[in-house]
């Protein structure tokens, strides 16, 4: 059977099971499992690999000791070892604090239930996974693919203001960013990891040559999810992608600590992040940030973050919402602070349907260097592809989608698509950056006198209409 087969065979059994209610439920049971299936097999290739290498699951909770046996335990012996003796283990295992691995054994666990009530169905759903074998390059790869729809099937169950980023977008953003073994790369809000898988999947591709480049390149990354489910589905990515030590993904709120108390230690080379935007943070995380720039919302928070983290030098691609390039009070406070403080060398303007279904909102993407102000903003205008009205989930953006902007990325022109904004220009407009592209010629909607006379033709026409059918009803009702 393959992956595909197997996945969706899972996903029915689960269906049947009464204690697993909705998407939501479903995904975090599987991932929970798949998390175990995926650490075991990395551990019995790394116990080959390195000399001295030890689980960091105790031998009676690792994968291979309770549900590798088809015919193993079942039924309430099975739900009664894993809700009484394994979930309780791996929550509070010992030497976490020492050992990266088993930290993230811990934190995924930490927050982590099992909805399954029917210990019959665990056990068929354990044989399932069991049939998958992850150290099977093959295997992983199309596991990897199905991963991406587990983690798109998300969205149906998430909340406002959390949106799954297209990977046509996170691996444009990589693209353009650029990252290199040795750089410190961060996502401070980093969701299911598809800015981090996109970053290592570039780094591969062009740099990584010998195996101290890819160690260079694992030690580099930094990522940081406050939502339990998103970071367990984050680890169990990286861990798809090859990551040795997912430890990086920290289990934690980016805007809990104080701004001023990130120094130099913790200033990174690259940022790449959609930060959750539409939601508001709760009462409390603004007093962590200087007077100016206090807000409850979300968004604003971490772009003033994010250019405190930058080094010199550093370089950051953000996805912003339209509200933030048009907004004003603290966000018109933010932009003069990013204009100053960066170069914002690129703003990429996104149609409203790259997000659909999940959201229709016009969306950015901001391309900055930290250490000089911004002289010139150039925009770029990316638009539907010939013959199609809008993306959707049939026809979803892709990468290809956006290769005439990294055709026009180096040798950049004004054109139809394209058009540079000064810093002057800028500051008049009080740091307004919803700037609409000046090559669009504007539809005429036709003479406004006509378009009045003909909305009150329609509406006498409508009235009399009205009251032709309330003639009828009463005629019928009198009969």
């Amino acid at each position: 059977m393959s992956v595909r087969n197997i996945v969706k065979s899972i996903q029915d059994i689960m269906r049947q099971d009464v204690g697993v209610d909705g998407d939501a439920q479903r995904i975090s049971q599987l991932c929970w499992m798949f998390f175990l299936k995926i650490i075991d097999d990395q551990d019995q290739e790394l116990e080959l690999m390195k000399d001295g290498y030890a689980s960091p699951i105790p031998k009676k909770y690792q994968w291979r000791t309770w549900a590798a046996d088809p015919e193993g335990i079942t039924g309430d012996e099975l739900l009664s070892f894993v809700n009484d003796e394994l979930f309780p283990t791996l929550k509070e295992l010992p030497g976490a604090a020492k050992d990266g691995r088993r930290r993230v054994v811990r934190d995924v666990f930490q927050d982590a239930y099992n909805y399954m009530k029917s210990g019959q169905l665990m056990r068929q759903v354990v044989n399932k996974i069991t049939a998958i074998d992850f150290n099977n390059l093959k295997e992983r790869q199309h596991f990897g693919d199905i991963y991406e729809q587990i983690l798109n099937d998300l969205q149906s169950a998430g909340n406002a203001g959390e949106y799954y980023t297209p990977r046509a977008v996170t691996a444009f953003m990589a693209n353009r960013i650029d990252p290199k073994p040795g750089e410190v790369l961060f996502d401070p809000a980093c969701g299911t990891g598809g800015f981090l898988t996109c970053a290592i999947a570039h780094m591969r591709e062009r740099y990584v040559k010998k195996p101290k480049d890819e160690q260079k390149m694992q030690q580099g990354l930094r990522a940081t999810e406050k939502k339990q489910l998103p970071h367990m589905l984050c680890v169990t990515n990286m861990l798809l992608h090859g990551i040795d030590d997912p430890s990086f993904v920290l289990h934690d709120n980016t805007l809990a600590k104080p701004y001023i108390s990130y120094g130099q230690a913790d200033r990174v080379d690259i940022v790449l992040t959609n930060p959750p935007f539409g939601g508001k943070e709760e009462d409390g995380i603004e007093s962590n940030f200087p007077r100016h720039f206090q807000t409850r919302e979300t968004a604003d928070l971490f772009l003033a973050l994010i250019v405190r983290l930058l080094k010199p030098g550093g370089r950051a691609a953000v996805v912003l919402p339209d509200g933030t390039l048009f907004g004003e009070g603290v966000k018109t406070r933010l932009k003069e602070h990013l204009l100053t403080e960066c170069n914002l060398h690129t703003i990429v303007r996104l149609p409203n349907s790259v997000f659909k279904p999940y959201a229709s909102i016009g969306t950015n993407l901001l391309f900055f260097e930290k250490g000089e102000p911004t002289q010139t903003v150039w925009f770029y205008e990316h638009r539907i592809p010939e013959g199609q009205k809008a993306y959707s989930m049939t026809k979803p953006i892709r990468l290809e989608h956006f290769k005439p902007c990294m055709d026009w990325w180096d040798k950049r022109k004004e054109n139809e698509v394209a058009w540079k904004v000064s810093i002057d220009a800028i500051k008049e407009r009080n740091y307004n950056l919803d700037i609409k592209n000046p090559h669009t010629v504007e539809e005429e909607h036709g003479d406004p006198a006509e378009l009045l006379a003909k909305l009150e033709d329609s509406e006498g026409e409508t009235a009399q209409l009205r009251d032709r059918l309330r003639s009828i009803l009463e005629e019928a009702l009198l009969r």
